[in-house]
């Protein structure tokens, strides 16, 4: 195989391990982002309990006064009962009292209703209070592995990184340049080995003549379709 292609082929394979090394670090932040997240959510949950648990006591205290002023009105009618001097009259006090009396027991039923709600709610803020304590620590001692595990990670990708520049001093500038520009732009895939006259890259069929030429393995193409650098190199040898 022409030394070229094997140069840059042995630089790609150091720039894959590279690659993979920053997915094992995004895949260690992400999981410790999304527990992150969740912590937020939770948060945001007991902060909703709590705004409804106000919305409701407000409306409890309103309605207690209400009731309240009922209860006084319902009492001075009662109190009127005794100076009215006609029927007409009487029924009319009866009826305003009756409609007091029905509004206070209407009022106070909803009063009970937003009390036991409240009790209800109050449950599951203390409940996701707990979690909330539980999920923080977890997290807390969470960040503390995954930190030691990126570092971790970041030792043999800076050891990558030597090989890496010590391998790419091997290249020409132009080749390199050319090969870097290529991953950049194709995937992480700068220089592909072609079967049975198929790009392994692209897998697009190139020309018979140009794949005649790569099977002398001493010169190396690009592709016509994706411009990747080509080689060819039978499967067992790889």
């Amino acid at each position: 195989m022409n030394e070229e292609i094997v140069q840059l082929t042995l630089l790609q394979k150091i720039d894959h391990e590279i690659d993979g090394i920053d997915s094992e670090i995004n895949e260690e932040q992400a999981a410790l982002d999304q527990k992150s997240v969740e912590l937020a959510d939770r948060e945001a949950t007991i902060e909703t309990l709590q705004t409804k648990i106000e919305t409701l006591e407000k409306e409890r205290r309103t309605l207690e006064v209400e009731v309240a002023d009922e209860m006084v009105h319902v009492k001075d009618r009662q109190s009127k009962m005794m100076q009215v001097q006609t029927g007409r009259e009487q029924t009319a006090l009866l009826k305003e009292i009756e409609d007091g009396k029905k509004s206070v027991k209407e009022k106070e039923g909803k009063i009970v209703a937003i009390m036991e709600e409240v009790e209800g709610l109050t449950a599951e803020i203390e409940e996701n209070k707990n979690l909330f304590k539980g999920e923080t620590e977890l997290l807390m001692e969470e960040t503390e592995k995954v930190k030691k595990a990126i570092d971790s990670i970041n030792r043999r990708k800076k050891a990558q990184e030597k090989k890496r520049v010590a391998q790419a001093k091997k290249l020409k500038p132009a080749i390199l340049k050319k090969y870097d520009n290529l991953r950049k732009h194709r995937n992480g895939l700068g220089v592909v080995n072609v079967l049975g006259g198929v790009c392994q890259g692209c897998f697009m069929a190139i020309p018979p003549q140009q794949y005649n030429l790569l099977l002398r393995a001493d010169k190396h193409f690009d592709c016509p379709t994706c411009q990747r650098i080509m080689y060819h190199q039978p499967v067992d040898e790889e």
